[in-house]
């Protein structure tokens, strides 16, 4: 996992070819992006098949939206 301005890339268990991105539009104003190597969930929004790219919106910030 890497930290960047716009989000967060995230490996994915079991799809090594996945580049997995969090991106902050999705965060809650007052929480803060997950530590590197933290475990993490989420549910898949988009994806590429042609370059293996993957949209995630983690659950933790999905549940402060609600």
């Amino acid at each position: 996992m890497g930290r960047q301005p716009f989000g967060v890339f995230i490996r994915i268990d079991g799809v090594p070819d996945a580049v997995a991105l969090a991106e902050i539009t999705a965060m809650p104003q007052w929480m803060n992006l997950p530590g590197l190597g933290a475990l993490v969930s989420g549910e898949v929004f988009w994806h590429a098949t042609h370059n293996h790219q993957v949209r995630v919106r983690l659950d933790e910030w999905r549940a402060a939206g609600e």
